[in-house]
């Protein structure tokens, strides 16, 4: 299945919430537990200044009716190294039909392309084995596990895999 990236923004803060109210967002995700009130809002707030100083960026994934299935991120862009971190989100509803891959394909696209990325990186739980899977499919090189990670102060210390794609990596 297909996904549109469209820039995140204020007419996806619904969207936002009903991901933020699932427990494996909050599981795998540093979405802070229990979520803040007006986190939502918050956060996207915080993507939006990034999108201005290039410090970070943000879209929302929509089906081919325009339904919201997900978002698309890279959290921390570092412009003069031109390495960045993605991650991606699932709506629940959506889960299951090859979307999780479409929005990584897309997304490390776009870092490639507009953001010139010389290094990518996903950190992901090592208990999320399907978002493990996700990253396998679309050509990351899983590179080790940090230990013990920090991750968010409402959970214990995680252990979490390290993968990364290069330009020169095969898709």
């Amino acid at each position: 299945m297909a996904v549109q990236l469209v820039p995140l923004d204020e007419s996806h803060l619904t969207g936002i919430e009903s991901v933020l109210d699932d427990a494996d967002t909050l599981r795998f995700t540093r979405v802070p537990e229990p979520v803040p009130p007006g986190f939502a809002r918050e956060w996207l707030d915080r993507y939006e200044v990034g999108r201005r100083d290039g410090s970070r960026e943000a879209f929302a994934a929509l089906d081919g009716d325009g339904s919201f299935v997900g978002l698309a991120f890279a959290p921390d862009i570092d412009r003069v190294a031109g390495e960045l971190e993605l991650g991606y989100v699932v709506a629940p509803s959506a889960r299951g039909r090859g979307i999780a891959t479409d929005l990584l394909r897309q997304l490390t696209r776009w870092a490639f392309d507009e953001i010139g990325a010389e290094r990518i990186r996903l950190i992901i739980d090592v208990d999320n084995v399907a978002s493990e899977r996700v990253a396998a499919h679309c050509g990351y090189v899983r590179e080790g596990v940090l230990r013990s990670t920090y991750v968010k102060a409402s959970r214990p210390r995680a252990d979490v895999s390290v993968w990364s794609r290069l330009p020169s990596d095969p898709d």
